[in-house]
């Protein structure tokens, strides 16, 4: 099993460590509603090194990104971030992932950490442009700062100004007294932040630095029990959960990031643009519960008669709403928000009703 660079620092935090990805990760400090709640209202910290970070070099960089991802990397500029996702040639996804374009000859391409070593591989099997590409995900230390309170933390730390930086854009930087630290405007929590990516050697320096700039808003750090429940407070896939290698794109609801314009000749564009134009059996959809209960991944959803119409793929009890909430593969008709469905918990059937995602916004 693998440390980051903090793995010491969470362990003397009095971090509960847990496997995760072939990492030795901590899931939670002082507990997951505190931590969410933390994170929602103040300032919190996450160690997200074990995600991956592939980058992308030379005159074809922007063919093979282009071909590898959904999303139009044409629409990127230096300095913006893009969310997209390889399909794969079956229908499915192979990962989601961020796009980041450094200039037309430079892309850093940041993945799922427990599919790495499958996303590096596809990668070199669909590179046959000849595109220069570089695995550095085991050299890169990465921190997650979340939370309302985040930017304005982190400005004592650089020089330039972050507190007004756009959302999904990133600069390279002196932060912290470090060369060269990549932070972006990015997050998975819903509430606001940036994402800092340096080198290993570079880390503890970085992190301390972190806390001492954030003692005065109350910086914690947190774990990865809170980091499930804020994105699904923010109704943010997870692959593995709410899509995977035989999901559409399409029917998990990220239309927004598969683009059907000219030159975004992606793998198995057609397949995709099928079921855009023509529907899908089934839709990715957001159900807060009626009924007191909490969904779990693979509970059955039902209809009023107890037929199974569709699989939860992520649940939990919201910290922020105090409601059991979840996502689901529903068939097609019974999508329309406000249709009551009914999810099977412990041999009950619990009413629930499909809602619009975000479920929290803060």
């Amino acid at each position: 099993m693998k440390n980051t660079a903090f793995t010491e620092k969470h362990i003397a935090m009095g971090a509960k460590m847990v496997p995760f990805a072939g990492y030795n990760m901590p899931v939670q400090f002082a507990g997951i509603s505190i931590e969410h709640e933390t994170v929602r209202k103040g300032v919190g910290v996450f160690d997200v090194s074990h995600m991956g970070e592939f980058w992308v070099r030379g005159p074809k960089a922007f063919e093979f990104v282009q071909k590898l991802t959904s999303n139009n990397v044409a629409d990127l500029y230096d300095g913006k971030v893009q969310y997209s996702c390889f399909p794969n040639d079956k229908g499915g996804i192979v990962d989601d992932l961020l796009v980041y374009r450094f200039n037309e000859n430079n892309y850093l391409l940041v993945v799922n950490a427990s599919n790495i070593d499958k996303d590096w591989a596809w990668c070199n099997k669909q590179n046959t442009m000849g595109a220069d590409l570089e695995n550095a995900s085991g050299n890169t230390a990465q921190l997650a700062i979340q939370g309302p309170l985040a930017l304005k933390a982190m400005q004592k730390l650089s020089e330039e100004s972050v507190i007004d930086m756009e959302y999904y854009t990133f600069k390279v930087m002196k932060f912290a007294g470090i060369e060269d630290v990549l932070f972006s405007t990015t997050g998975y929590t819903g509430s606001g932040g940036c994402e800092i990516y340096m080198r290993n050697e570079d880390a503890i320096k970085v992190f301390d630095a972190v806390f001492e700039a954030g003692a005065e808003f109350d910086i914690k750090p947190i774990g990865l029990g809170a980091r499930d429940t804020l994105r699904l407070e923010s109704g943010f896939c997870l692959y593995g959960n709410d899509i995977n290698d035989e999901t559409s794109p399409i029917e998990a609801g990220l239309g927004w990031i598969t683009k059907f314009v000219d030159g975004n000749d992606f793998i198995n564009r057609s397949y995709h643009e099928n079921l855009k134009n023509n529907g899908v059996s089934r839709r990715l959809r957001g159900f807060k519960m009626i009924d007191r209960g909490i969904p779990r991944h693979d509970y059955e959803v039902c209809d009023a008669d107890g037929n199974v119409i569709g699989n939860v793929t992520s649940g939990t009890m919201s910290p922020m709403l105090h409601q059991g909430i979840g996502m689901a593969y529903i068939k097609s008709e019974f999508t329309k928000f406000g249709t009551e469905i009914y999810i099977h918990i412990r041999k009950k059937y619990l009413k629930a009703e499909v809602v619009k995602i975000p479920f929290y916004k803060g």
